[in-house]
């Protein structure tokens, strides 16, 4: 790890981390732009990325939402990378009061982590949209709970991802719980994002700490107010903390 990162750690009492989809590119999990990511796939499927995670979508095609969704959005077998370990470890150092991830794998309570705000959700939780009835992803998968590809509850009701797609708002608790977090933070490490995609980049301008860290592979709007920037892989930088 460099040392003005861990010096700036041993002497933090409250960091919150802020992650985005390069945290999870070291587990294996592409992101939304990248040669291998997720608008790429717009040749297979038809129609853009955007559109088919939109909500719009979602009520106009369940099939091919979940088709899409099940194929390129659920993986089950990526394991947590160093990052998503160091920050489990510093939570339970008791240095660490949250993680706001803008990612919806569960990577983060996968490594341990017990405080994290997920912002878009999670592709661990759905509910029935009839009774409200919580279900696993495992549920959502295994297609003797499907008609066409498409999730039901007991109840009868569709059983949709527990995800924000686009056209609807933020969790409003969710962003309480981060804004709070950010809020009361002596440090704040950003990784893994370029911090262009709002709401959520800017939630940094509710930290009002000694420290600003921003660790991103390219540069960053913010990186003029940071205390130090690193520009490499979020995983590599957290290894040796």
């Amino acid at each position: 790890m460099d040392e003005r990162l861990k010096t700036i750690i041993n002497e933090s009492r409250h960091i919150v981390f802020f992650g985005g989809a390069g945290v999870s590119t070291e587990s294996g999990i592409p992101d939304f732009r990248s040669e291998s990511g997720l608008y790429h796939a717009q040749q297979k499927y038809g129609y853009s990325p955007e559109y088919m995670l939109s909500r719009s979508f979602y009520e106009q095609d369940p099939q091919m939402f979940f088709r899409y969704y099940k194929e390129n959005l659920i993986h089950l077998d990526a394991e947590p990378n160093e990052a998503h370990r160091t920050l489990a470890h510093l939570e339970t150092e008791g240095k660490m009061l949250a993680v706001v991830t803008q990612n919806i794998d569960g990577l983060h309570q996968k490594a341990g982590s017990q405080k994290v705000y997920e912002l878009h959700g999670s592709v661990m939780r759905n509910y029935c949209q009839k009774c409200g009835k919580f279900y696993d992803v495992e549920y959502i998968l295994d297609e003797a709970n499907c008609r066409d590809g498409i999730p039901y509850c007991s109840c009868g009701g569709r059983v949709k991802p527990d995800v924000v797609l686009y056209e609807e708002m933020l969790d409003e608790a969710c962003i309480e719980g981060a804004v709070e977090a950010i809020s009361r933070a002596d440090t704040m490490i950003i990784g893994g994002t370029s911090l262009v995609v709002y709401p959520a980049a800017g939630l940094i301008n509710y930290f009002h700490g000694k420290h600003l860290v921003l660790i991103n592979k390219s540069k960053t709007p913010y990186d003029s107010r940071a205390d130090l920037v690193i520009n490499d892989a979020i995983g590599k930088v957290m290894a040796e903390a």
